[in-house]
């Protein structure tokens, strides 16, 4: 059999120093301590998290039903808060004056790394204004998952999260992402959608980004029936318009194509409105709609071409 490249090498010294260290890191003495968990395959919970888990004071989760499952897989017996989204303003305070008491307190999700796309933010801030210790157990991420295993460029990526649920808001947001882009941003970009919204999401994204970009959707993630579908946004998009999706999704998008000569479409639109009546104030408005670009930088170029 072929040593792997892992194995530890026949060092009697070595294997007497790693004996004589902790098999396990312990979590600190005391403070708050984010602990990411499995986001499919129960056997992602790291010896680290676990340990951070069984020796804290309290574990502050999503749902108790949930985290208690996962606690009882491994034998783990603690006391469960519930923090979510409706009552983490509530429970700040009541968790500050634990950790102010010298108790240790974990932060777990139902799944993945706390605080992406899930509650703990506002409790995390005011943990450091209080200047408690707040540290972190790393471990599975959704969002990083799928972007590994898109095939579209690692990065830069920007990750957005849960796009608005009804229609108009969700197309201005896609809106804003895209003048950003023709402002520069060259990002591939990751969303988190509910499976009964993907269709229609995908659609908007085609209609807002392009049909033609290159996208992924990844579902059921380290789980049995894991899947990543590779394709446009318009093909994902009929895809998915006319098969139901099922379990937690994530959209990968590929990064803007480089548009050409930028400022020379931004000049050439000016010039057309201008020249059709429009005072300078109202040519800016009117290109910075069409565009998608500030309003302020639309403007100053149409000064500067006053100016010329």
């Amino acid at each position: 059999m072929t040593e792997q490249a892992s194995d530890p090498p026949d060092d009697p010294v070595a294997e007497n120093q790693a004996a004589e260290r902790p098999a396990v890191p312990t979590a600190h003495a005391t403070g708050l301590t984010l602990v990411a968990t499995p986001i499919g395959h129960l056997g992602d919970l790291s010896p680290r998290a676990l340990a951070a888990l069984r020796e804290a004071d309290a574990v502050l989760c999503e749902d108790s039903r949930v985290t208690g499952a996962l606690l009882a897989r491994h034998g783990v017996s603690v006391t469960l808060i519930p923090l979510h989204e409706h009552n983490e303003d509530a429970q700040t305070p009541r968790v500050l004056a634990r950790l102010a008491a010298g108790q240790r307190v974990a932060l777990v999700s139902d799944a993945g790394t706390p605080l992406v796309s899930d509650p703990g933010y506002r409790l995390v801030r005011a943990a450091i204004a209080a200047g408690l210790h707040v540290t972190a157990v790393p471990g599975p991420n959704a969002a990083v998952t799928a972007l590994t295993l898109s095939g579209l460029p690692p990065h830069p990526f920007l990750f957005h999260g849960f796009l608005p649920a009804k229609g108009a808001a969700r197309a201005a947001e896609i809106g804003r992402l895209r003048a950003a882009e023709r402002a520069g941003l060259r990002a591939t970009l990751i969303f988190y959608e509910a499976p009964h919204r993907l269709g229609e999401m995908l659609e908007a994204l085609a209609e807002g980004l392009g049909a033609d970009r290159p996208a992924a959707v990844a579902r059921e993630l380290t789980k049995r029936f894991e899947e990543v579908r590779r394709a446009s946004l318009a093909e994902l998009a009929e895809w998915y318009g006319r098969e139901a999706a099922r379990g937690e999704v994530v959209v990968v998008v590929g990064p803007a194509p480089e548009e050409a000569a930028p400022e020379e479409e931004l000049e050439a639109r000016l010039r057309a409105a201008l020249a059709a009546g429009m005072s300078l104030r109202d040519a800016a408005a009117m290109v910075a709609e069409a565009t998608g670009l500030p309003r302020k930088q639309v403007y100053a170029r149409a000064l500067e071409m006053g100016r010329g």
